[in-house]
């Protein structure tokens, strides 16, 4: 659904290596959209004083200090869900009733949030778009 390319941005032939990866992807003969939803990772950039990416899109990361990983992982999150047509939504569900089986049985269940004092929980979920209408004709309320 996606291609990270992450690149030694301090490596002196960091951008000859970028053109023969991209080369080896184009003659994998990956669908285009593929290949235009690169997501271009720039590591290393402790290494260099403040640094900023010349790429347009460019995410500047150090995997050994943390640095821009939250942001990688947002991105990377938001491109597999527009790839696969999905989405991320939080749902109140009676805890009674039988939506939190529904849910792990036909989503991607990431969080449960249990009110005790009501009997309800709040659930994140990634649910595509047709297992969601499913969810609404099943439980309207």
């Amino acid at each position: 659904d996606l291609i990270v390319h992450v690149r030694d941005i301090t490596h002196p032939e960091t951008i000859l290596q970028k053109a023969t990866v991209l080369s080896v992807l184009r003659n994998l003969n990956l669908p285009s959209h593929l290949l235009d939803s690169v997501v271009e990772v720039h590591n290393k950039v402790d290494l260099i004083e403040r640094y900023k990416p010349t790429e347009e899109n460019a995410l500047a990361v150090s995997a050994l200090h943390g640095h821009g990983l939250e942001e990688l992982k947002q991105e990377i999150e938001k491109k597999i869900l527009t790839a696969t047509g999905k989405k991320i939504l939080t749902v109140n569900i009676n805890l009674e009733g039988p939506q939190l089986s529904w849910l792990y049985k036909e989503a991607t269940v990431q969080e449960v949030e249990v009110m005790p004092e009501d009997g309800t929980a709040r659930v994140k979920v990634i649910i595509g778009s047709s297992a969601f209408g499913r969810y609404k004709n099943l439980f309207p309320n």
